[in-house]
């Protein structure tokens, strides 16, 4: 990796380029989805069918699996996997169950009335995607605060292998976390069939989970159709560490996150020369005995930087400019600093908060904005999956007391239909 110096400069020629991963999308690649959601629209299941085939190698025997069958699903995989996975699942549960909202009613002395309803959404789609790219812990964190908000069915869609199989960790999790059906099929057919319901597959409201490019431009196109989680970005992890850190961590962290795609981001922000220059030796090291070593490689190189920092303060002004999805306070008093990490998705405190402990079991969701969208945006949370709604009741006596004010302001807007609702009542 290379080392730079801030300067109020340098380290801003590494935002230009992180900017360059969140070009628009394919033009091509629009064409082609645009395609297959027309084609799901108006085929249904047989266009389902047809396009699973084709990208996928084969068409599974049977395409739905029922709670029921999910629950097979728990004696094919090693008991200590699902020991683990239901150790994880406890404390995505606890952590989710405290986001949880209730409705109010609010009664005021003049007999004004008014509130807020809260519910789950109807039916919510959870998209995983399967292949190489399997993992069961986004279908907890997915599909276990959508269970909490009171979502009344949870459909989850992922691709069967070339076999036409599906993949039993997955299905494992599932049974675990509470989803109700799964249907496997995948790629932008099975988004556009969760958009708008087929014979078979029905139609939600709501399209959250990861998915590749056809996956993610589905999804931002039907935006609108249905709702959706977000937009996934490449993604990144952004260390800030101080003399106190251990290179030999920050090392293994960075490219804990490289390894995902060659287009991730691992950047290293410190006040030491000294651990700069560690962390790149311990990366030369540790690299040699990790499996997806050319994807590392290729990441750090193109999107990897360690900047050497006059301060702490420097630093963290810099981190909330980044707004990483992953945020590491390698520091020797992380508590000291957290209120000034004001944008960043998740943030891992201390040298034993490494960023794999939120990604797979601490309780914090893992679905998190990327490409400097923590600025504006959200962990997926419970709030992910209800709706609200508001209520309102006055008395004759109070709307009198109101009116020439409503009246007043609609008139300004030139909204005279608007007035006279409020006019024709007295």
């Amino acid at each position: 990796m290379k080392i730079t110096k801030a300067n109020g400069k340098a380290e801003y020629a590494v935002v230009e380029n992180l900017k360059k991963r969140s070009a628009e999308t394919d033009p091509k690649i629009v064409e082609i989805v645009s395609s297959i959601i027309s084609g799901v629209k108006e085929g249904g299941d047989e266009a389902v069918r047809e396009y699973t085939s084709r990208f996928d190698g084969s068409v599974p025997k049977k395409i739905m699996i029922d709670k029921e069958e999910l629950l097979e699903f728990t004696k094919l995989v090693e008991p200590e996997f699902i020991d683990s996975i239901k150790k994880a699942s406890e404390n995505i549960r606890r952590f989710h169950q405290r986001q949880a909202q209730q409705s109010w009613f609010a009664t005021e002395e003049n007999g004004v009335m008014m509130g807020q309803r809260i519910r789950g959404l109807s039916r919510v789609g959870l998209y995983v995607p399967g292949g190489t790219a399997a993992y069961p812990s986004s279908v907890l964190m997915n599909a276990i605060p959508a269970k909490i908000a009171g979502v009344g069915e949870l459909i989850m869609v992922t691709p069967p292998s070339a076999e036409g199989e599906s993949n039993p960790y997955i299905m494992a999790a599932a049974a675990v976390a509470g989803v109700d059906k799964v249907f496997l099929c995948g790629g932008a057919q099975a988004v556009a069939a969760l958009a708008y319901g087929t014979q078979k597959i029905p139609k939600v409201d709501k399209i959250v989970g990861p998915g590749n490019i056809f996956v993610a431009t589905a999804k931002r196109l039907l935006y609108g159709v249905v709702d959706i989680d977000m937009i996934a970005g490449p993604s990144e992890i952004l260390i800030v560490a101080d003399k106190s850190a251990k290179p030999a961590f920050l090392a293994a962290d960075l490219m804990s996150q490289a390894e995902h795609d060659k287009m991730a981001s691992a950047i290293l922000l410190t006040t030491s020369e000294t651990i700069a220059r560690a962390t790149v030796r311990e990366i030369e090291r540790q690299i040699k005995y990790l499996e997806r070593q050319e994807i590392i490689e290729r990441s750090l190189e193109d999107y990897g930087e360690i900047i050497v920092c006059e301060d702490m303060a420097q630093a963290m002004r810099f981190a909330n400019e980044l707004a990483p999805e992953h945020l590491e306070l390698c520091v020797e008093e992380p508590l000291k600093y957290i209120g000034m990490a004001d944008n960043a998705g998740s943030v891992f405190l201390g040298n034993w908060s490494p960023e794999p402990l939120g990604d797979y079991f601490a309780g914090p969701n893992h679905v998190l904005p990327t490409s400097g969208t923590a600025r504006f945006f959200s962990p997926l949370s419970v709030d992910s999956f209800v709706k609200k709604s508001s209520f309102i009741y006055y008395t004759k006596e109070e709307l009198q007391k109101a009116k020439d004010d409503i009246v007043r302001l609609a008139e300004t807007e030139g909204l005279t239909a608007h007035a006279n609702s409020i006019k024709v009542r007295f």
